[in-house]
């Protein structure tokens, strides 16, 4: 039986660091099926992938244009569904949200897969830094996905 049904990576606005690691998973290999979203703590009204993630996205085979930014609601909450924060700030606004006993449950990305290191946050930065944090994202999800395959394995 497996573990998780879901997982969902959770950015600040879902509009950029959520979308690129959603697409990254999404790409690969998981011996389980598993259904991979991203959502914003801050997120107003949908809005489209920021065009320079697009781009990082695009040159590196994947694609999230048609993705619009959806909210982190309470009935993410599931028994059945991983969700991670993206970086320990994202964290931080799940606590005075939803509450902290929401937020013990969710670990940081980096945190998760053993990493010190978190992802660099790209907002209003250049190409070359979207870049670097989808370089970040793959490394940290490639240790996701072994993980996510061994807790499957195990179940």
């Amino acid at each position: 039986m497996k573990k998780y049904d879901r997982l969902i990576f959770v950015s600040s606005s879902d509009t950029a660091v959520g979308p690129m690691a959603e697409a990254i998973l999404q790409s690969k290999f998981l011996l389980e099926e598993l259904e991979i979203t991203s959502k914003g703590v801050v997120v107003l009204f949908p809005e489209p992938i920021n065009p320079k993630a697009e781009a990082v996205l695009v040159s590196n085979g994947l694609t999230m244009k048609n993705h619009m930014s959806d909210p982190l609601v309470r009935e993410d909450f599931e028994d059945r569904t991983l969700v991670i924060a993206l970086d320990e700030s994202v964290k931080q606004k799940i606590q005075v949200e939803f509450g902290e006993e929401y937020s013990l449950l969710i670990p940081v990305l980096n945190e998760y897969v053993g990493v010190r290191e978190g992802i660099s946050n790209p907002y209003g930065g250049s190409l070359a830094d979207y870049g670097k944090c989808f370089a970040e994202l793959e490394a940290l999800i490639a240790k996701l996905v072994v993980q996510l395959n061994e807790e499957e394995l195990l179940c």
